[in-house]
């Protein structure tokens, strides 16, 4: 199995985790109440109906008939009897700190901006392509692409230029490449490219493929690109030529030197062998996280040049030269880490949509950095993995791939979002997911629409996003970063741009910023629960335009209403 390289300036592998994955806590599953409608407030007589949140309310009686009334104003619609959603609380004794109230508008006015379904997937070093585990007989990986509702396959990663050999004919790998037990040196040929294209058919997933620059050779990446359009056919989204050629000075790719000039003119060869043989894949790149590589890709002048890719992350001082770049927490749960995120993908898609070009983030996460980190693991991740995707797609960015690794839960990489059951470091191929996984999976899982302008005030670390999906329903997602361990629970106001019919809710939470194996989705871990069976929103007021709720600290919640 295959291990993963974050540094996307430098080629050190993370060193292994010395220490256990932190005992996860007791789950408690969400439970759902049984409630019924609120009663109408007829004449006079006002009928009091408790909304008592964690137990049955019972629907209300008919009021006694009472003379005429005087009253002109009219009773509300009662809607029908419905399940409320029993999230989570803060935890028991915690210091609470009030939350500013928040409130959200949502208008009928789009963004220009759409979510799509495939936007989410994940990363990883283009040596896995060898590892057997990637199989539809795996039923572990099935399921967790499942759970990340069509996702996209990058390989890629440092390994591409380094440790990857490419060979139709079943050649023997060269003896110049070098690996080590943890970054092993790989060959893969058409039969690896076959059975990632069935497990692809089994986890509803599609791909996209990164050739091998740091050994200039165009006819065998143009071999390869041959094999998989015959294979993953259109399953096969684009090809990458080079992974972050900007770094292979710095990471001893290119020994001698490596120019932006020397990058155009092998891409260019690259491409137009590529198109030789396979006119049809989109190629896309430059894949380099250096701002000044991305507009001579654009300016190239290649065939089938459709997309703009750029890796970004954000907490990227490693050796904490810069304070706030540093991966810790405390920088992570903060509104620069949102806006310092946006302001870089803004500078990409500044130069993609001038071009024409769509604008991929396919190599990204929180950090770079070897090793674990106060980030690594945690349900804080879980929540800035949530709005970091949703903030891009809105901006208009349209694939965003988590680099990850298939090696083990313990002593693999600490921020991958998946992991291998058993013994460092290839595991035994069980696989499962980490925090992060799961705020992947919220975004995953939604419908896909357009996104909505909205106005926000008050609500503390919080971030609001609204569609509109194609069934004509609206879809809110507020991603609560406030303190889970000492913030209170935000009174919420939301007005919509309808009076809804129905209110459902599915949420994801956590005890607390730093705990590791602790996240869960409405109670498991697990993808949401179906649109269809999703319960109702607490306290939702039927055919009212204004929705009043309270919403749990460290908390992704996604709210769909119908009209």
């Amino acid at each position: 199995m295959a291990p993963i390289d974050h540094s996307p300036g430098n080629s050190a592998t993370p060193d292994p985790s010395s220490s256990d994955a932190a005992q996860a806590g007791n789950r408690r599953r969400s439970r759902f109440i049984a409630a019924g409608a609120f009663a109408a407030v007829v004449a006079a007589a006002a009928v009091a109906v408790p909304l008592t949140f964690g137990a049955p309310t019972p629907a209300p009686q008919p009021a006694a008939s009472t003379p005429a009334a005087t009253s002109t104003s009219e009773a509300p619609e009662i809607g029908p009897a419905v399940t409320y959603y029993d999230q989570a609380g803060p935890p028991a004794g915690s210091p609470l700190e009030p939350v500013e109230p928040l409130k959200v508008n949502v208008s009928k006015d789009q963004v220009g901006t759409s979510l799509n379904k495939g936007l989410t997937g994940i990363s990883l070093e283009a040596t896995d392509l060898a590892d057997p585990d990637l199989a539809d007989t795996n039923p572990t990986i099935v399921k967790l692409l499942q759970e990340i509702d069509q996702p996209v396959l990058r390989f890629g990663g440092n390994a591409v230029d380094r440790r990857f050999f490419w060979t139709s004919t079943g050649e023997a790998v060269p003896s110049s490449y070098k690996g080590d037990r943890a970054r092993p040196v790989r060959a893969v040929g058409p039969d690896d490219l076959a059975r990632v294209n069935r497990l692809l058919v089994a986890g509803d997933a599609t791909i996209s493929l990164t050739v091998d620059l740091g050994h200039y050779n165009p006819a065998r990446a143009a071999d390869m690109v041959k094999y998989a359009s015959q294979i993953f056919g259109d399953r096969l989204l684009s090809i990458t030529i080079g992974n972050e050629p900007n770094g292979f000075v710095f990471n001893d790719v290119k020994s001698d030197g490596y120019s932006l000039e020397q990058y155009v003119r092998e891409l260019k060869d690259y491409a137009n062998a590529i198109y030789a043989v396979a006119p049809n894949v989109p190629i896309s790149g430059p894949g380099a996280y250096d701002q000044k590589w991305w507009q001579p890709f654009v300016d190239a002048d290649i065939p089938q040049k459709k997309i703009l890719t750029f890796h970004n992350y954000p907490l990227y001082s490693c050796d904490g030269s810069d304070p706030l770049g540093s991966p810790t927490m405390a920088n992570l749960m903060t509104p620069l880490m949102h806006d310092r995120a946006a302001d870089y993908q803004q500078s990409a898609l500044k130069v993609g949509q001038a071009a024409g070009l769509e604008t991929w983030l396919p190599e990204t996460g929180i950090a770079a950095c070897p090793g674990s980190n106060e980030t690594s693991r945690t349900h804080g991740s879980a929540l800035w993995t949530a709005d970091y995707a949703l903030n891009a797609a809105q901006l208009g960015i349209t694939r965003i791939g988590f680099h990850s690794s298939l090696q083990t839960c313990k002593g693999g990489p600490p921020m991958s979002a998946i992991c291998s059951a058993g013994a460092y470091p290839d595991g035994n191929g069980q696989m499962s997911g980490r925090a992060n996984f799961f705020g992947i999976s919220m975004v995953a899982e939604l419908e896909g629409g357009k996104f909505l302008k909205l106005e926000k005030t008050g609500g503390g670390l919080m971030y609001s996003y609204a569609l509109q999906n194609a069934d004509g329903s609206t879809t809110v997602v507020l991603v609560n970063q406030n303190n889970p361990e000492t913030a209170a629970q935000a009174d919420v106001t939301l007005n919509l741009p309808g009076k809804p019919l129905t209110g459902t809710m599915t949420q994801l939470s956590g005890p607390s910023y730093g705990a590791e194996d602790s996240t869960v989705i409405d109670g498991a871990k697990s993808e949401p629960t179906p649109l269809a069976e999703r319960p109702t929103v607490p306290g939702f007021q039927y055919k009212s335009g204004t929705q009043n709720f309270k919403l749990t600290a460290g908390t992704v919640t996604v709210l769909n209403f119908t009209y």
